[in-house]
């Protein structure tokens, strides 16, 4: 089997900042972007939408409700939402880089508003071999099950898999599922990792003897 490298999306494949959303919808200029922020960009109600235990348009219209946020119109909103991604620099360089020798699985805590745009504005996410998505499966990366909803979905050993991941809570996890990780700082580093080398090794080999 080749290996399977389970890549992260937000600050791996392209990089996120929630800032602009929220100084775009704040009504009460830096200290309403600054509260938006910690109610809905991160915390209980952001994982809730990002486990699809909130959906996107309640999600939404949440937002809209808050005595903190400007009159919007709802398309307007919900691009504000989505639209607070970059590339990250050598990214899809660096996809088809490992391409070459791994299957790619996406694995990513993400919403539905987030990912459609996502894929519609970035190619680096398309043709991916899967995508394991927390707002379809119910798990953030932070909890053991994710991972082992992966493993379990696969049929796969632990050892086949390397995640390469921005959080070191992440990686803290996979590894009680006994998956390996790198944690992303850049593409040139993440490349140039020898933990990255010797399971491309591995990899070859028991794709060899296969």
């Amino acid at each position: 089997m080749m290996g399977v490298i389970l890549l992260d999306i937000g600050n791996v494949l392209v990089n996120v900042d929630f800032m602009p959303f929220c100084r775009a919808v704040s009504r009460k200029g830096e200290a309403g972007a600054a509260a938006i922020m910690e109610r809905y960009c991160q915390g209980e109600l952001k994982d809730r939408h990002d486990t699809g235990r909130t959906g996107p348009q309640e999600y939404l219209s949440m937002i809209a409700a808050d005595p903190l946020t400007r009159d919007l119109p709802p398309d307007r909103l919900r691009l504000a939402w989505q639209d607070i991604f970059v590339p990250t620099p050598g990214s899809a360089e660096a996809v088809e880089t490992l391409r070459q020798r791994h299957r790619l699985w996406i694995m990513s805590d993400t919403d539905p508003l987030h990912f459609a745009f996502l894929i519609d504005r970035f190619p680096v996410l398309r043709n991916m071999d899967r995508y394991f998505l927390s707002y379809e499966h119910g798990w953030l990366k932070r909890s053991p099950e994710a991972f082992r909803y992966v493993l379990d979905s696969s049929g796969f050993d632990a050892s086949g898999f390397l995640l390469i991941d921005d959080r070191e809570v992440n990686t803290g996890t996979c590894a009680e599922a006994g998956i390996q990780s790198i944690l992303f700082r850049s593409w040139k580093e993440t490349l140039a990792s020898p933990l990255l080398a010797a399971f491309s090794q591995c990899s070859a080999e028991e794709e060899a003897r296969t």
